[in-house]
This record gives C-alpha cells, sequence and structure tokens, in this order.
C-alpha cells in the first residue's frame, strides 16, 4: 500500500483529527494519552525521545513505546530529537511499526535543547533540515511531520515552513511563538504567522499556543484556517478541554490513577500530573502539597489524592450561598480550569521586586539574585534548604568553571586541548593524541601497538633461522648413524 500524503495522510490515517494533545516530556505517556482520549482528544503524541538514544539503548525502546503497545492508543505520532539524519532515520525506522507518523521536534526551545543542538535551535540550519526530511522520507513507510516554532518576520517563517513541505514534510505543527518567548517570558503565541504558514503551504497544518479551553479551539480555527490544534499547559490542567467542560478536579485525578494501575508509568509522571491537576488547591492546602512532593508509591498519591477530596467536599458544605471564587478564578480551585503563567513584571512582584527593576528579566536572571533568603527562593531551592540547612545558594559562593572550547560544558582543568571530556576524547580520538588530565592515551596506545608488531616480527625471524638450523642437524646425525649401521 503507497504512503499516503499530505491531506489524504491527515484525512484517512489521522480520522480528521482537530483536537490535539502535543507532545509533552514525561507527561504524554499512554496513561495520560488514554485519559485525554477518553475526553475529546482525537490524536496524540508520545513525549519527545532522543533518537540516539532510542537507537543504542533497547530498555529505553521498550520502556517509552515498545512496552506501551495499545489498540485505543490510535492514531498515533512518535516524536523524535535529532541532529543527525542517519541517526534519525534509524531510529525512526525502529520506531515506525508503533505508530502512525514520525515527528521531527524543531521547537523545543529549553537550554538542554541548545546544548544537545536539537529542537528550535537547529531552525537556522536549512540544510541539515532538508537532509533529515528528504531521508525520511525516502526510508520510512510512514509520513515524516515537523512541530516548529516561528521566526520574529512572518516572511522568514513563511519561507522556513515551505522549504520544509518541499524536502517531504507531509504535515507541520506550528507554535506561534519564537525560541525566545518560554518560561515567564512566553507571551502571547501569534496567530498571525501560524495563519499566514496555513495560506503558504498546501500540506495539513496544526495550530499550537494561547489554547485553554475549546472556545480558543474553535476560534483558532476560524482565524487561521489550520486543520486541527495542539493543546499541551491546557491539557494538563484540564484534561476535559476538548469535551468543552471543566470537571470536578478529583474525577479526573481518580479517572487518570485508575489507568495508571492498568498502565504503570514513573512515579515522578504521576506526581507531576497531580500537581498540574491540583494546582489551585495546593496552593490553599500547602500542607498536603508537601506531602504529595514527598510520598514515595503510588498508594500513598493515592491516599494524597483521596485527602484532598475530602477536603474540597468539606470546604463545598460549608460553602455561604453566593460565595464566589477567590484569587481572581474562574472557578473553585476544586474545578478543572486553565493555569495563566505570570509574565516577568508579576513573577517579580512575588519574589517582592519592583517590576521597572525586574520586569524584563528571565527566571535565570532573577535566580542569579538570590542571596540565600529563603523568603525569596524557589519552591525547589527551598525544599533543598529544609533537606540541607547549610546549604548556600548565594552566587559569589558558587564555584567558577572555565567553558569547553567546543560546547559551552564544563572543562577539564588539566585538558591540553581546553575541552570537556567528551569533545576531548572525540578530538584525541581524531588526531590520534594524548590528554593525561583526562586519562585518554591513544597515542601512547597506538605507538606500544606498533613497537609490540615490530618485536613481534623481530622475535619470529631469528625463531624461524633457528629451526633451519636444528634441521640441518638432526639432518647430520641422521646420516652418521645410517653409516655405522652399514
Amino acid at each position: 500500500m503507497p504512503k499516503l500524503r499530505g491531506e489524504a495522510f491527515w484525512r484517512e490515517t489521522l480520522r480528521s483529527a482537530h483536537y490535539v494533545v502535543a507532545p509533552m516530556v514525561d507527561q504524554s505517556e499512554l496513561a495520560w494519552r488514554l485519559l485525554s482520549r477518553r475526553h475529546g482528544a482525537q490524536l496524540c503524541y508520545t513525549p519527545m525521545l532522543h533518537a540516539q538514544v532510542f537507537l543504542r539503548d533497547a530498555n529505553y525502546r521498550r520502556e517509552n513505546l515498545y512496552g506501551e503497545a495499545c489498540p485505543e492508543d490510535r492514531p498515533l505520532i512518535v516524536q523524535f530529537c535529532a541532529n543527525d539524519p542517519e541517526v534519525f532515520v534509524q531510529a525512526a525506522l525502529l520506531a515506525q511499526d508503533y505508530c502512525d507518523a514520525i515527528d521531527l521536534n524543531l521547537g523545543c526551545p529549553q537550554m538542554i535543547a541548545k546544548r544537545g543542538h536539537y529542537g528550535a535551535f537547529l531552525q537556522e540550519e536549512w540544510d541539515l533540515l532538508q537532509r533529515m526530511i528528504l531521508l525520511a522520507n525516502e526510508k520510512l513507510s510512514v509520513p515524516i511531520t515537523c512541530k516548529i516554532r516561528v521566526f520574529p518576520e512572518i516572511a522568514k517563517t513563511v519561507k522556513y515552513a515551505q522549504m520544509l513541505e518541499k524536502a517531504g514534510c507531509q504535515l507541520l505543527t506550528v507554535h506561534g511563538r519564537t525560541k525566545e518567548q518560554k518560561g515567564p517570558l512566553a507571551g502571547v503565541a501569534s496567530w498571525e504567522h501560524i495563519q499566514a504558514v496555513r495560506k503558504a503551504v498546501s500540506i495539513p497544518v496544526f495550530a499550537n499556543g494561547n489554547i485553554q479551553c475549546l472556545k480558543d479551539v474553535e476560534e483558532c480555527i476560524r482565524k487561521t484556517g489550520v486543520h486541527g490544534v495542539m493543546s499541551a499547559e491546557g491539557n494538563l490542567h484540564n484534561p476535559a478541554l476538548f469535551e468543552g467542560r471543566n470537571p470536578l478536579v478529583w474525577e479526573m485525578a481518580e479517572e487518570y490513577l485508575e489507568i495508571v494501575q492498568k498502565y504503570p508509568c514513573p512515579l515522578s509522571y504521576v506526581r507531576a500530573h497531580l500537581f498540574k491537576l491540583w494546582h489551585h488547591t495546593l496552593q490553599v492546602y500547602q500542607q498536603l502539597r508537601e506531602e504529595l512532593a514527598k510520598v514515595k508509591t503510588l498508594e500513598g498519591i493515592v491516599d494524597v489524592n483521596r485527602e484532598l477530596k475530602l477536603r474540597c467536599q468539606e470546604e463545598i458544605a460549608n460553602q455561604k450561598e453566593g460565595e464566589k471564587p477567590k484569587e481572581g478564578l474562574p472557578f473553585f480551585h476544586w474545578i478543572c480550569q486553565p493555569y495563566i503563567r505570570p509574565g516577568p513584571k508579576e513573577r517579580c512582584k512575588e519574589n517582592g521586586a519592583s517590576g521597572t527593576e525586574k520586569g524584563m528579566r528571565g527566571k535565570r536572571a532573577l535566580e542569579e539574585e538570590e542571596d540565600g533568603n529563603s523568603e525569596f527562593l524557589s519552591k525547589n531551592k527551598q525544599k533543598k534548604k529544609l533537606r540541607n540547612p547549610n546549604k548556600s545558594f548565594d552566587p559569589s559562593l558558587k564555584p567558577k568553571y572555565a567553558k569547553c572550547d567546543q560546547c559551552g560544558n564544563p572543562k577539564g582543568n588539566k585538558c591540553v586541548f581546553n575541552m570537556c571530556r567528551g569533545c576531548c576524547k572525540k578530538r584525541a580520538f581524531k588526531e590520534t593524541a594524548d590528554c593525561p588530565g583526562h586519562g585518554l592515551l591513544f597515542k601512547t596506545k597506538y605507538e606500544k601497538s606498533l613497537s609490540w608488531q615490530s618485536s613481534q616480527t623481530v622475535i619470529q625471524t631469528p625463531e624461524l633461522s633457528r629451526r633451519g638450523n636444528v634441521d640441518v642437524g638432526d639432518t647430520a646425525v641422521l646420516k652418521e648413524a645410517g653409516d655405522g649401521a652399514v
């Protein structure tokens, strides 16, 4: 059967999906995908998988894809991050029998993607991307799709999308933010960019960004003309988003925990989902928040969930007529609802700083100014402080590391190339050189092997000569013995 392309692929294989659950690291696992599908999602993506790890590690393949095979979990798109055409295609070949398409992640803006050189940090390398998609389109039996972020300029974003389509991309998901728009600086996604891409390409387009409820989905489709809409954070806070309803949090939490019993996943995934679902309630019941953070078993998480439910039901029973939600929420905290990320100004005000002084600074800049005062520490650092009261977060006390000339990671203090161990090993191997600082002795071992080979040659030559002499002597002795006998 020939491989379906473009509109035919979206219409037949993806069943004209309009409501899509985004690929989310450690969050769009099988149990969550099944919950989302029960409540309106028509297409799901796996979490982003590392192509190189997927290719070399059988356990990684089993834990993230092979062991999760489920007939209800289709249509399904597997997403990879990669920066090497051969590695990407080889990994995709191992995954293609378990999904309906392979997606190349060109949208991850996080620092780990910058260090690993993948995601949105490949968006300027058009030649590399063309080669990756061309090869995948040629070798795979399923279509290749891409998820991208926009450039600030609409015209460049359109050219980028057209290049990917020409290379063989069969479906494009456009996140309407640039790679710099993340965390407290996320801002509003540009549907104008998405609309321009939709008009410029002939393949199906999904929109991503600014989706908090079903009304947003419908408005996005109307304004941009896209085939479908993808939700990430909105889906995590309300799995019934695509149904257009706001259920009680414990209903979704209990249903999810039941699915996890049947399709287990790491406890960290489960905990993270409950932190999202119960986000607003956990601001009220801080003690239960701490318990949820510390619990070590699934049964323990179920107990905390049950206690949160009881607290909320008690609060509902004591509710006064006409009482309205607090903290400016659209619904009471025990109802699934959107979470609006605070902008940099709001984040600074929460930390006690004026918006004019730090308003446009990023999260890392704010963290660097923390002086160890628990009043200004993030919640994660406060937990570390509880475990180790002597721990200091004063940047001036933090050791300064020189950076690798190649990748920016800390370099070895005694490295002859001024590199980290990984980069040093590659260079030393390529140049057959030594680096005593990293314990890499390619040159020394090579010279020793040559010396050993030459010594073996010298040893073998006298041995052969000696054997020749012995043979001659033996012949003479035999001859003398024969003469005596006569």
